[in-house]
């Protein structure tokens, strides 16, 4: 593979205009595909299967009217009656205003014996239904209707919207966040190179890999449902994953450089070591995120999709246009070096070729000294853990339980209109609902009642009249039909509530059973019953998806080091950096802990989706740094057939640079966290919380640890090399005869 690696490298460098003009072409005729295929973004929330998707089918099939598109409107007298004369005709007139707007089927109006009207008359609740589709209405549906609120609103009536029509007036965008993070990238670049064009290279790669990326998700977009948090979630790890690759192939390339090799030989030595860790890291991550498939729910499956092409964009980018910049910029990729910094990044180059401690020479790729009298940090910090790796290895261990133990309190659930920003309507008619008319009001249950006869309706009526935990029944209305019957049950707690839960799953297992005919059935279904069955599909299928990403993340790391101990290790390190993550997530967001500073004011249960996503996202992201700290160890450890000094050795070629990535990839997704979605906000602190933990305790103390404990055992059954056994140069190699 380094051979193949090598050649492209050196291909893309040797002919870096070729390959500009490619990437320009592709990138336009992607872009112009997408933008031909008409692709949208939408959320499809299905869960096949499920008892909600059942009851939602099974009343579309006998109300047309009720699987539209639809928005609530609701109203609120803040000091008199909806029913006074003025206030009446202002909500009949915007009623009429409403259902003369395109696409509008039907409008409730509750002051005519429609909706909802709370009994002393000053709050309202009516639906508003659409024909087309959801991802055919866009944000103009919800701004006509905020327009046609003004008459209401002229005569003191407050009017607020909510639901997914209005949803789509108010999705996430990426902006800011993007540049903020960009932004943060390269200063951090600028101190790790010193150089302004060194610096700016990952960044522009990043860029253009992401253009690329875009394109290719849009395309996706037309041929599947892709949700409208995607396109964020994608762009989010596109970038991160995007400058860290790009990190490490210029920091190798410059370095070669250094060592005295032309500008195509060193992009194609560059190309076979740090790419060849590129392209096994990020085949790591897709494979990871492409384990979203098989979780049975679509759209966390599209999410895997579109973040997949997008790090594979970053990869190719990586691999092709970064090599092909490098060999047309030469050595001018040191230029404009900032003054404070010049100093210290020559040095670092002047120390390629070094000695170690028992004074032979080291090879070029080393870049370190082994003594730990003369060598920098990481080498003295490399010799302190090898000497206390047993020590070392059990505190981080305890400090990564730590972080993990709030994971045992995890509660998962669906952040709904209550945990929006307080200036959008959907809060503030959330808020208006909860306060006026009761918390449950906000999590209404539909029943579907199949094949129903008038003593099962009794029976069920009756039932749920006598649960405590049902506020109101509303009397059940039939299908034109006759086969089918539909009842909403409000209950006495707010949705994120376990009371509610609870409700749920007593009516399923009890109370529908129990009321149904002969024939017939009870499925309990709404917005409320669909994030408890998305909960609960979450954690039935979780287990598999941990498992056939860890077995597949490993089989690949089993194929590049051919170590069975090193791909196990991988996956128990991988497993505890993404417990930290979890536990850290749950004591924000559950538990409260600094929760004003993301802009929530309140505690949610997390996501049901995040657990899913970001295992198999941080799975993968875990393996980056695990690939390229190993390939480093294993390079040297072919060389001398020292298993510690070999640890040293990697940790300190590597450190430097690995913290800078973690850095990075932090400050990017922590940016994300800015955007008014939980969702987002969720992945982005998850994210950053295990790339630190993981670039810090596991890569720089952990790992180490455990690699000096399990010795030359850990590259079984690679044979022990005679010491100093030279390390083939894929450069020479490639151009040997055969």
């Amino acid at each position: 593979m380094e051979r193949i690696l090598d050649r492209l490298g050196r291909a893309a460098a040797g002919h870096p205009w070729r390959i500009l003009a490619l990437w320009l072409l592709a990138a336009a005729a992607l872009l112009g595909l997408g933008q031909a295929a008409g692709g949208t973004f939408v959320n499809d929330f299905r869960i096949p299967g499920a008892e909600s998707q059942q009851a939602a089918d099974l009343a579309r099939a006998a109300f047309p009217e009720y699987g539209s598109a639809s928005a609530e409107v609701v109203w609120h007298s803040p000091d008199g009656d909806l029913r006074a004369a003025d206030r009446r005709a202002a909500i009949a007139a915007m009623t009429t205003a409403v259902r003369n707007q395109p696409g509008v089927t039907a409008v409730e109006d509750p002051l005519a014996g429609q909706g909802v009207l709370s009994p002393d008359g000053r709050t309202a609740i009516g639906t508003v239904r659409y024909g087309p589709e959801l991802a055919d209405l866009g944000p103009a549906a919800y701004h006509r209707l905020d327009a046609a609120a003004e008459q209401a609103r002229a005569r003191g009536v407050e009017v607020t919207f909510r639901g997914l029509v209005v949803d789509l007036a108010f999705e996430p965008r990426t902006g800011p966040a993007e540049a903020v993070g960009l932004a943060v990238a390269l200063l951090v670049l600028l101190a790790a190179f010193g150089s302004v064009v060194a610096a700016g290279l990952p960044v522009l790669v990043a860029l253009a890999g992401l253009v690329v990326g875009t394109a290719l998700v849009l395309i996706a977009s037309s041929l599947t449902e892709i949700p409208t948090a995607a396109p964020i979630v994608a762009v989010m790890l596109g970038l991160g994953a995007g400058v860290d690759y790009a990190l490490f192939v210029v920091t190798r390339y410059r370095a070669h450089l250094a060592d005295g090799l032309p500008p195509v030989a060193a992009a194609g030595r560059a190309v076979a070591t740090a790419g060849h860790a590129v392209l096994f890291a990020g085949a790591t991550v897709v494979v990871a995120i492409l384990g979203l498939l098989f979780t049975g729910i679509p759209f966390v499956g599209a999410m895997g999709v579109a973040a997949a092409l997008t790090v594979t964009a970053m990869m190719l980018a990586a691999l092709t246009l970064l090599p092909a910049l490098l060999g047309l910029l030469g050595p001018r990729v040191n230029r404009w070096a900032l003054p404070r910094l010049r100093r210290t990044t020559a040095g670092r180059s002047a120390g390629r070729t070094t000695t170690v401690a028992s004074g032979q020479a080291s090879s070029p790729d080393a870049n370190l000294l082994l003594d730990a009298t003369d060598g920098g940090w990481w080498v003295r910090w490399g010799w302190r853990i090898d000497g206390r790796r047993v020590a070392y290895g059990v505190g981080a261990t305890i400090v990564l339980l730590g972080l993990a133990a709030p994971l045992l309190t995890l509660r998962l659930g669906t952040p709904d209109d209550g945990n929006q920003p307080d200036r959008w309507p959907q809060r503030r008619a959330y808020d208006t609902v909860q306060r006026e008319l009761g918390p449950g009001w906000n999590a209404p249950l539909v029943l579907a009642v199949s094949r129903p006869t008038a003593d099962s309706l009794a029976r069920l009526t009756g039932a749920l009249a006598t649960d405590p935990e049902v506020a109101l029944a509303t009397p059940p209305v039939r299908s034109p039909d006759g086969t089918l019957a539909l009842l909403t049950v409000v209950p006495r707690h707010a949705p994120q509530d376990q009371q509610v839960s609870d409700l749920v799953h007593r009516i399923r297992r009890t109370v529908g059973p129990a009321a149904a005919s002969d024939g017939g059935r009870v499925a309990v279904g709404g917005q409320t019953a669909y994030m408890i069955d998305m909960a609960d599909s979450v954690t039935g299928r979780l287990p598999w998806v941990v498992l056939g990403v860890v077995l597949a993340a490993g089989l690949l790391l089993l194929a590049m080091f051919r170590a069975p101990l090193i791909a196990l290790k991988a996956a128990v390190m991988a497993l505890l950096s993404i417990g930290a993550a979890y536990g850290v997530l749950v004591a924000v967001f559950q538990w409260g802990w600094g929760l004003s500073l993301l802009g929530i004011d309140r505690p949610v249960p997390i996501m049901s989706v995040v657990p899913m996503l970001l295992f198999a996202i941080l799975f993968g992201l875990s393996m980056d740094y695990e690939v390229f700290l190993l390939a480093s160890v294993q390079e040297e450890y072919r060389r001398t057939g020292d298993p510690h000094r070999s640890v040293v050795a990697g940790l300190a070629g590597t450190g430097r640079v690995i913290t800078a990535a973690a850095a990075i990839m932090a400050a990017v997704f922590v940016s994300f966290a800015t955007i008014d979605d939980t969702l987002v906000k969720m992945i982005g602190i998850g994210l950053a919380t295990a790339v630190l933990v993981d670039a810090t305790v596991i890569r720089v103390v952990l790992a180490p640890a455990v690699l000096g404990m399990l010795g030359h055992r850990a590259w079984w059954p690679l044979r022990r090399p005679p010491a100093d056994q030279p390390t083939p140069d894929p450069s020479t190699a490639s151009s040997a005869p055969a």
